[in-house]
C-alpha cells in the first residue's frame, strides 16, 4: 500500500492531521459562511470526530483528505484530498477530490492548487481511472473549482441523505476529463 502522508504544492503543505487542527478546525466547521452548502454546521465533538475518521482511513489505505497549511506561515487553512464517494450517488464506491477551508483562506487560489496536487496524486500516483467531485446545484464557487481543474459535468442528481425539499438536495457531479464515461449496468 502506497502512504502519503505529505505532499508539497508551491505555497501549501497537504499532510497529515495533528491535535493542533482540531480547534480551528471546529471553528471553520462552526461558521455557518463555510457550512453554507451543507446541511449544517458542526459541534466540536463532531468536527473531532471528522478528524478522527479521516486519521483512520489515512491509516487503512495511505491516503485521504490531508489537513491544508500553508508553507509560508505553517497556518492551517483546511482540507483538501481523497475520499471515497458515498453510496447511493454517481460514482459510489470510487474517490472524490474534495476540499474545506477557513473563509480567510478563500479566493487565493488555494482550493484549485491544492485540489489538482490531490487530483494528480489520485490519477497518477495511485492510478485510479476516475476521480469524482460533488458538491449541492448552488455551489457555485466549488463548481468553478472543478472547473478550473479540467473535470467535465457528468450529471444531477438528488442527494440521498438531504430531505425532500431541502434546497441542498440538488448536486452535481464532476469527473476527471478525458476518461470514458462507465458503461451503465446491465
Amino acid at each position: 500500500m502506497m502512504r502519503l502522508s505529505e505532499i508539497r504544492t508551491e505555497r501549501l503543505l497537504l499532510r497529515r492531521w495533528r491535535d493542533s487542527d482540531r480547534v480551528p478546525f471546529a471553528a471553520m466547521n462552526a461558521d455557518p459562511e463555510v457550512m453554507r452548502y451543507f446541511p449544517a454546521t458542526l459541534s466540536r465533538a463532531e468536527s473531532d470526530q471528522l478528524i478522527d475518521r479521516i486519521e483512520e482511513r489515512f491509516d487503512q489505505q495511505g491516503f485521504g483528505l490531508w489537513a491544508l497549511e500553508l508553507l509560508e506561515s505553517g497556518q492551517f487553512i483546511g482540507f483538501t484530498g481523497l475520499n471515497p464517494m458515498p453510496d447511493g450517488v454517481p460514482g459510489s464506491g470510487d474517490q472524490e477530490v474534495g476540499w474545506r477551508l477557513d473563509r480567510g483562506a478563500w479566493h487565493r487560489g488555494y482550493a484549485t492548487e491544492a485540489a489538482r496536487a490531490a487530483l494528480d496524486v489520485g490519477l497518477t500516483r495511485l492510478g485510479l481511472p476516475v476521480v469524482w467531485s460533488m458538491t449541492a446545484v448552488l455551489n457555485l464557487p466549488s463548481q468553478a473549482v472543478m472547473q478550473r481543474l479540467g473535470m467535465t459535468l457528468h450529471r444531477y442528481f438528488d442527494h440521498p441523505r438531504i430531505g425532500v425539499g431541502h434546497p441542498l438536495r440538488p448536486h452535481v457531479v464532476y469527473r476527471s476529463a478525458g476518461l470514458t464515461p462507465p458503461r451503465p449496468a446491465r
